[in-house]
């Protein structure tokens, strides 16, 4: 903790800035009392766990609300307090020590990778790629009760492709993200706008996405849209995926969405966006965040190298890096500090007032030149790192590493931040269980705030 106290000294003023709580909707819940910095690299004891199955399985993402967690992905079984239950791909837990499981074990058929709740979190939204829910036909989408196991059948439950990303908004919509072409009655494709009472399409949304990556050599992509983040504000969304227009609009990798009477595409945009990865990665803006005050999007990035790259360093674009952008600024827009990992991927990101926060399966962080190795001036930050808002490594007290680990495995797939903490959604790949140096973590980690 010597570390983190001695990076609060240099940066008191930026963190006695207030922190934004956001709620299992996807809404600004309120302002969370001020907190006092990073959070601590100490996770919290007793928090589910991925079963030892021996398969590899995945938390695919985490919310809250109500006081518990909701988690989803690819699993069979959770171990919480000494005992292992059988959990469908679906189930929730106390948000608060000792983080009991509940009863509540909906029987999903296949992967499940997005979870939204209504605001009174009677009801979930779920979204993947899955055939049946509770024993009946549900096409990878459907709606479920929460104090139950059943599924709404009155309520709309067919996509004809898998769905990968759910956000309920504050004006009474349910942004629907994917690869199918159909969903529930409508010919929308990728991105919809559903009616959060009946499933169907509310006309909010008509952006007609489309296009893929096409370069030399570049691997087998296809239009998506692949994830999204609410503003505190809850006035615009930032979209992740593969496409090359939306509304008319040239866009590749992340647009940014207003929220108004219909929702249409921002302005905000940089041509660092058009630039490719290696063959292998066409799409690499993963996952974005913003900051509380609404002044900063940051970025996490997979892409190893840039296209054509030929072994120079040190290391340009966005390839496996972690970078801030303005909000803001609409014209000549480019980032304000990029962070890289040296060819190891990013899969997450998130922000507090003071920090940012990035897992994946990366080694290091201040990785610029060297790919694949360390080279003299990077640090270690195995499966997680933290970063100042000047994109500077948060390290230990000796600055030997950074001041969060994790164990690497697939990658941290989802951070989740409360106004308690940040929750981490990984998996338990090559017996991948660690974080924080505690071992029995494997899928999910806590580190709250000290």
């Amino acid at each position: 903790m010597q570390g983190l106290a001695r990076w609060l000294l240099r940066n008191a003023p930026a963190a006695a800035l207030t922190a934004l709580a956001i709620s299992g909707s996807g809404l600004v819940s309120g302002v969370a009392a001020a907190q006092s910095g990073p959070v601590s690299p100490t996770p919290a004891p007793g928090t589910p766990a991925l079963g030892n199955t021996g398969s590899i399985e995945q938390i695919r993402q985490l919310v809250a609300c109500g006081g518990t967690m909701f988690a989803v992905g690819t699993f069979t079984s959770i171990s919480q307090g000494g005992q292992t239950v059988t959990r469908n791909n679906v189930f929730s837990f106390s948000q608060a020590a000792p983080y009991a499981l509940t009863s509540w074990m909906p029987s999903v058929n296949g992967t499940v990778n997005s979870i939204q709740l209504t605001s009174d979190c009677q009801h979930a939204f779920i979204g993947g790629q899955f055939s049946q829910v509770d024993g009946s036909s549900a096409h990878n989408i459907a709606y479920i009760r929460t104090y139950n196991n059943t599924m709404v059948q009155s309520w709309a439950h067919s996509a004809n492709g898998q769905v990968d990303t759910i956000l309920r908004t504050g004006n009474n919509h349910l942004l629907v993200g994917g690869k199918f072409t159909a969903i529930n009655g409508s010919s929308k494709r990728y991105y919809v706008s559903l009616n959060p009472g009946t499933g169907k399409d509310d006309g909010y949304l008509n952006l007609n996405i489309s296009g893929h990556y096409v370069y030399p050599g570049v691997g087998v992509n296809t239009t998506e849209v692949y994830n999204q983040q609410l503003s505190p504000d809850g006035g615009h969304v930032l979209v992740e995926g593969t496409f090359t227009r939306v509304e008319s609009t040239a866009r590749q990798q992340i647009f940014m969405l207003n929220l108004g009477n219909h929702g249409n595409v921002s302005i905000w945009y940089s041509g660092e966006f058009n630039q490719f990865c290696a063959d292998k990665h066409p799409f690499y803006i993963k996952s974005a965040a913003w900051s509380p005050d609404m002044s900063t999007v940051y970025i996490a990035d997979t892409g190893f190298a840039p296209l054509g790259w030929s072994n120079t360093f040190p290391l340009t674009g966005l390839c496996d890096a972690v970078a801030a952008f303005p909000a803001t600024r609409v014209g000549g827009l480019s980032h304000d500090w990029v962070n890289y990992t040296g060819c190891d991927s990013l899969l997450s990101v998130a922000a507090d007032s003071s920090a940012v926060y990035v897992g994946g399966h990366e080694r290091w962080a201040d990785n610029q030149d060297a790919c694949n190795q360390q080279s003299p001036t990077a640090i270690p930050a195995p499966g997680m790192g933290g970063f100042d808002l000047n994109g500077a490594l948060i390290t230990n007290a000796s600055g030997t590493a950074g001041l969060y680990s994790r164990d690497r495995g697939l990658g941290a797939d989802d951070i989740y931040r409360t106004s308690a903490g940040i929750w981490i959604a990984s998996d338990n790949q090559g017996g991948s269980n660690m974080c924080g140096g505690l071992s029995g973590l494997a899928g999910i980690c806590f580190l709250p705030y000290s």
